[in-house]
């Protein structure tokens, strides 16, 4: 696997306060499988769709509870550059670039308007091992209150091109790498309940979304969108049983034309 371009959304973790619980429930609506679970790095389980690894599960640390949430990881080629150019832009590091054994450091943060990422640099475990594939993150948006926030910070602390949806009724915008988007953010609106922090909200792919919906119903989830056909795919919004976020689309079945973007 070729290094990625810093700024790449390159892996996803999640705690858990119930690690067993979360491995069952994905496990039936993603199709994971799990691989031993490392005392040695806290509880740390990798998950493999169709045996590639696509993301990890991992105990809550005592007293964190609350910060049971998908965290999505940007490339970045020095994590302790990266981290300097976080705080140069407001941003908030919450762990301090961390060497895990062979595999790579990782860094910890909060961006100004308020949604917690990782910064991974890659070494014997570079991420994703599949995108894009039934069981694997597919991509992911940056729900924030206050976008002018987050569009400065990210585009200053990786070298996003950022493009804004041309007929201006929605505010979103997308982080191009190149000549591929690589991000989305959606200004949160009031549909959205106050206590509802900025957050990244990532998107796993399935190959039926309305089936995925609903083996995730019935193991607990809460519907919060959809499904709904665009013109990316069908997708829908939920909150596992733990009160975890996630998205589950499937890029297959399309609809409608795709929107305008105009450099921002």
């Amino acid at each position: 696997m070729a290094v990625q371009p810093a700024g790449t959304p390159c892996w996803a973790d999640a705690m858990f306060t119930d690690l067993e619980a979360a491995k069952r429930f994905y496990g039936d609506v993603l199709g994971w499988t799990f691989g031993e679970t490392s005392s040695q790095y806290g509880g740390y389980t990798q998950a493999y769709a169709d045996g590639k690894a696509v993301a990890a599960v991992v105990p809550t640390v005592p007293g964190r509870e609350d910060r049971s949430q998908w965290c999505l990881y940007f490339a970045s080629p020095d994590a302790a550059a990266t981290t300097a150019k976080i705080r140069e832009n407001g941003g908030e590091v919450l762990t301090e670039p961390m060497r895990v054994s062979d595999f790579g450091t990782m860094v910890i943060a909060r961006e100004p308007s308020g949604a917690v990422f990782g910064v991974w640099q890659g070494d014997a475990h570079e991420g994703f091992e599949a995108v894009a594939t039934p069981g694997a993150y597919c991509w992911a948006e940056v729900f924030t209150r206050a976008p002018e926030k987050a569009d400065a910070f990210l585009s200053g602390v990786f070298p996003y091109r950022m493009k804004e949806m041309a007929d201006g009724h929605v505010d979103f915008r997308l982080f191009d790498l190149g000549a591929d988007p690589v991000l989305g953010r959606m200004r949160m609106g009031e549909e959205f309940p106050p206590e509802v922090p900025s957050h990244v909200n990532v998107y796993f792919t399935v190959d039926d979304c309305d089936a995925a919906v609903a083996r995730a119903a019935e193991k607990g989830a809460v519907l919060r969108f959809g499904p709904m056909t665009s013109p990316f795919g069908r997708f829908a919004a939920l909150t596992d049983p733990q009160g975890v976020v996630f998205s589950v689309i499937d890029v297959t079945f399309t609809e409608g034309e795709t929107p305008d973007f105009e450099d921002a």
